[in-house]
């Protein structure tokens, strides 16, 4: 029965990812905890599920030519050492996984919470990255010394929760480069993702804390509901359904938060 919730699971994170657009992290690895997977078991199986399930969206957007490969290059000059230190960090100054487990559910938390305040007021963000052009500022001014910051903190952050790379990843791009067109920030983010959860993930891996059957069943459940999803998604209103993602991701984040 085991490998039928985790198909199952796999298919309902997949579908909500096709229709509401929202990285499978900030909803799978939530979902593992519930299961009763330890916090880092979730976090790093959900790394190489995600840099798996992001893999064919890269190239679609490469033959689209929608990615802006300088920005992907600079965000993963902050990311990548972020990921490889952080996952050092992990290995050198903690005896095992169960001594460092508050610190990734307190990072998941975090990044739940941003997730969420990114949903809640997306039609902002976007209206902010429409009317700001090019017109310089001191974004405008600093936005390479803050693209690698950036890629700093997503590297630390995704690595210790497997969540940021996706919603907050292209919350960022659309704040430090509004004259980027959406397309372009949604996949120069996913080209980021990519490589940065892959890294994670392998990281996790050499830890210990990549569970393969459970990647296995997750896979087998989400490539086709993703692909559902993504055709139900331009039926659904994103009105109704962001503000009830949101909802749940701040109430999470709160949860591992704080609690």
């Amino acid at each position: 029965m085991d490998i039928l919730a985790y198909i199952l699971a796999g298919a309902g994170v997949g579908l909500a990812v096709g229709i509401t657009g929202v990285g499978g992290g900030s909803l799978m690895t939530p979902l593992l905890l519930l299961f009763g997977f330890p916090p880092h078991i979730a976090i790093g199986t959900d790394l190489m599920y995600a840099s798996l399930t992001k893999a064919s969206g890269v190239a679609m957007h490469h033959r689209r030519g929608t990615i802006d490969w300088r920005l992907v290059l600079l965000l993963g000059l902050g990311s990548m050492p972020a990921a490889l230190i952080t996952v050092l960090i992990l290995y050198l100054y903690f005896p095992d996984s169960s001594s460092y487990g508050h610190i990734l559910t307190s990072s998941l938390g975090v990044m739940l919470i941003l997730t969420a305040l990114v949903l809640l007021f997306k039609n902002k963000l976007v209206k902010f990255h429409k009317s700001a052009g090019d017109k310089p500022g001191f974004l405008h001014h600093h936005s390479t010394t803050l693209t690698w910051v950036m890629g700093v903190f997503l590297g630390t952050f995704v690595t210790l929760s497997s969540v940021g790379a996706g919603a907050f990843g292209t919350a960022v791009l659309m704040v430090l480069y509004p004259a980027l067109l959406s397309i372009r920030v949604v996949g120069t983010d996913l080209a980021h993702a990519v490589p940065l959860t892959l890294v994670a993930g392998l990281g996790h891996l050499l830890l210990g804390n990549v569970d393969f059957y459970l990647l296995g069943c997750l896979l087998m459940g989400s490539l086709p509901a993703i692909y559902l999803g993504t055709r139900l998604g331009s039926r659904l209103p994103d009105r109704v359904l962001h503000p009830i993602l949101a909802s749940t991701l701040l109430a999470l984040g709160l949860k591992y938060a704080f609690f």
